[in-house]
């Protein structure tokens, strides 16, 4: 074997077992985490149960570990935001095991062993110190990371702007343990400016596409990313072909057009490789998971909410007159015509023609009507329409039709959010693109997360998503 075979395969090894060994040190102190139960139990009581919490606890770190290969709690976390995704992604894993446990200790009858107390407690302070125990490690790590320790060192091929957008990234974010080395030239990465001038002085132009692949089959860096011009096909292929031999991972930059390809479903058909631009964007399995996760959740709600959803019925109807609810034609799944109903908070009933969205001190909301729709429980009423079929709990929310077609003739693609059904909440609305649409920006943002939540659907997003309501529906500024 030549020696840089020998050398490849080294640092693929060493790569794998830097993996291996980040995964070990989470699994076990989470472990560990976990079985904080039995602090719990020894402060709660002195005859407690040590061989019955004993075995709870290290079942519930399985289940936890089981679990999170569905949230992807183990997975590298660079460039993931700490308290908008791991965060949620521990809370949604912890929730998920403590109910699955709860329900062995229900059909196993061992639940007089437990102090009710002690699990209460459990519940709530295991997550707080899974999320205080990643904060800490991933500090340490970045920490490390920013002080030069464990980190790989990359080259970009391409001084394009998706090349320079990627090294600022990288840039912005230490811990990711990636350092840009320089930028190779491609001869034809822009119009004729001195290179400086594309570096903005922060990266180092550290030679052509012939010292690139030298480099390359030298392992002088630890990975190379290509960032070429979308109009360059043919030196792509060329340059690809020539770096198939060497020891370096080659990691590619999709341009814009090549990043929208990489979200299709691919299939099939005939032998024939098959790339689905603009198709329905749930298998038959999902959409089936996806339908009885609205059955299970929107029935449980709704019987939650039935005596409340009273006491508005009462309240809209002494204090203003009309109807009750308010029922409005939007657009549903595939386009399709659909009447969703709401609590009636406003004077007016508008379901026709030019349509005017509620703005910030409307003299159209009722008082009972602001309060409503503060605390979003104006939108009570659409579990009816979950369990008609009609809308999901989450998904993009549904706009009043005379918004669709003025919307969709300004914003490319607006009509793909209808290839799922609309929901009572959505990705949108959790990270602020809630409320009025004033401005085409936020109209265009809104349908960005819309279409980013289809692409990237999953049970663990959806509850994820309802957890978030829960705790951001009183604070959100944009309700009115």
């Amino acid at each position: 074997m030549a020696p840089e075979d020998n050398d490849f395969f080294g640092r693929t090894t060493e790569m794998v077992d830097k993996k291996i060994s980040s995964e070990l040190i989470y699994r076990s102190t989470d472990t560990l985490v976990i079985l904080s139960i039995l602090l719990l139990a020894i402060a709660y009581s002195s005859d407690y149960n040590l061989g019955g919490y004993l075995a709870t606890g290290l079942g519930a770190s399985l289940v936890f570990g089981l679990v999170g290969r569905f949230t992807d709690i183990y997975t590298s976390w660079g460039g993931r935001a700490f308290f908008r995704d791991e965060v949620m992604r521990i809370i949604v894993t912890w929730l998920a095991t403590f109910f699955i446990l709860v329900f062995i200790i229900f059909v196993s009858k061992t639940s007089d062993q437990l102090s009710r107390m002690v699990l209460i407690g459990w519940l709530f302070v295991a997550p707080a110190l899974l999320i205080i125990n990643r904060l800490i490690l991933r500090s340490l790590q970045a920490r490390l990371k920013s002080m030069g320790i464990n980190n790989r060192n990359i080259a970009i091929a391409g001084i394009t702007e998706s090349g320079l957008k990627f090294a600022q990234a990288i840039d912005s974010q230490p811990e990711s343990g990636l350092h840009v080395a320089g930028f190779y030239s491609t001869g034809a990465d822009g119009p004729e400016q001195d290179e400086s001038t594309w570096l903005s002085g922060h990266h180092a132009h550290i030679g052509n596409l012939d010292t690139m692949i030298e480099d390359a089959r030298m392992g002088t860096w630890d990975q190379i990313y290509l960032a070429l011009p979308p109009e360059k096909r043919e030196l792509a292929a060329r340059l690809i072909g020539s770096l198939s031999d060497t020891i370096t991972p080659i990691r590619l930059i999709p341009d814009t057009f090549t990043s929208s390809l990489m979200h299709s479903k691919y299939l099939e058909i005939a032998d024939t490789p098959v790339l689905c631009i603009y198709d329905a964007p749930l298998s038959v399995r999902n959409a089936l998971i996806k339908r009885l996760e609205d059955l299970l959740i929107g029935a449980a709600l709704l019987t939650l909410t039935l005596p409340v959803m009273v006491v508005i019925a009462l309240a809209v109807k002494l204090t203003s007159p009309g109807p009750v609810l308010f029922k409005q034609w939007r657009h549903g799944l595939r386009g399709e015509k659909i009447l969703v109903w709401k609590f009636r908070t406003m004077t007016v009933c508008e379901n026709e023609g030019t349509i005017r969205q509620a703005t910030k001190n409307d003299l159209r909301v009722t008082r009972v009507g602001a309060l409503l729709r503060k605390t979003s429980m104006d939108e009570l009423p659409q579990f009816f329409n979950v369990l008609q079929g009609r809308m999901s709990v989450v998904g993009p929310r549904p706009h009043a039709i005379s918004h669709n077609e003025e919307y969709q003739q300004l914003i490319p693609g607006y009509m793909m959010r209808h290839l799922m059904k609309p929901g009572i909440t959505g990705w949108a609305q959790v990270n602020g693109w809630r409320g009025e649409t004033d401005t085409l920006y936020k109209m265009q943002k809104r349908v960005e997360y819309d279409m980013e939540y289809i692409r990237k659907w999953s049970l663990g997003l959806d509850l994820r998503i309802i957890l978030v309501t829960a705790f951001k529906t009183l604070s959100d500024k944009n309700a009115y």
